[in-house]
C-alpha cells in the first residue's frame, strides 16, 4: 500500500508516518531525508544536489522525481509513505507519470486538517531538551519540575529558530498558495480522504488506519 500524507507544517505528518511504518511495515520517504542522504552518498546525483543546495537554490522537480523513483525501486514489496512531496500540481502530475511508468499505484492521499490558530499556538510554544530531545511546550507540557527534563534530568533546553508565530504563519500562507491546490487534483482521482489533525495523536492514527483498513477489506 502506498500513501501520501498532506497537511500544513505542524499538522503531525511526521509523527503519523512513523506510526504507519511500525504498524504496516511501510517506508517513509521524506524529501528532506532523501536529499540529505543523496548529498552524503557522494553519487553523481548527490554532487548535483549538493551544488544546488550550497548555492541556496531549490532542487528541481525532475531531480526530486528521480530521487523518489530511486528510493521506490529499492523497496521491493514494501509500501511507501510520501511526506513533503508533491507540493504543487505540476509535481503531483509528474509524480503520477513516474509511478504509472513503473506500474505503481498511489492508493491513498490523506489530508490532516487543522485549526490554524491552534496550530500556530501549538508550534510557537515548543521547546525540547538539549540532551535527549524530549519535547515540551510553554502552555501544554512544562516539565514537572521547572527547568529539569523529566526524561534525563538535563537542565538545558532549546527552541528551533523557526518555531515562532511569524514564521509559522508564513509557512501556512505558503502551504495555502502552493500545496492546497493539489487537493482538488487528488479529489478527482478518488484517492483523497481527510482526518482531524487536531485530535489526540492516537485518535488521528485510528482515523488513518480506518481508511487504510477499509480499502483492504
Amino acid at each position: 500500500m502506498n500513501i501520501l500524507l498532506l497537511g500544513p507544517p505542524g499538522a503531525g505528518k511526521g509523527t503519523q508516518a512513523k506510526r504507519l511504518e511500525e504498524r504496516y511495515g511501510m517506508v517513509q520517504l521524506s524529501t528532506g531525508d532523501m536529499l540529505r542522504a543523496e548529498r552524503a552518498s557522494g553519487s553523481a546525483l548527490g554532487k548535483q544536489v549538493q551544488a544546488i543546495m550550497d548555492a541556496g537554490k531549490l532542487v528541481s522537480d525532475d531531480i526530486m522525481i528521480a530521487l523518489i523513483a530511486s528510493q521506490i525501486a529499492g523497496l521491493k514489496d514494501k509500501g511507501f509513505i510520501l511526506d513533503g512531496f508533491p507540493r504543487t500540481v505540476p509535481q503531483a502530475e509528474a509524480l503520477d507519470v513516474m509511478l504509472k511508468k513503473n506500474g505503481i499505484t498511489l492508493d491513498h492521499v490523506i489530508e490532516l486538517t487543522v485549526d490554524e490558530e491552534v496550530l500556530v499556538d501549538r508550534i510557537s510554544g515548543r521547546f525540547s531538551c538539549k540532551k535527549c530531545g524530549a519535547s515540551y511546550h510553554d502552555r501544554y507540557h512544562q516539565p514537572k519540575q521547572a527547568g529539569i527534563c523529566e526524561v534525563c534530568g538535563n537542565t538545558e533546553f532549546i527552541r528551533r529558530p523557526d518555531d515562532n508565530a511569524e514564521t509559522v504563519k508564513a509557512r501556512l500562507a505558503a502551504y495555502h498558495q502552493q500545496t492546497q491546490p493539489i487537493l482538488p487534483y487528488y479529489r478527482t482521482t478518488g484517492v483523497l480522504s481527510s482526518v482531524d489533525g487536531m485530535a489526540e495523536i492516537d485518535e488521528v492514527t485510528r482515523q488513518i488506519e480506518a481508511i487504510l483498513n477499509k480499502s483492504k477489506g
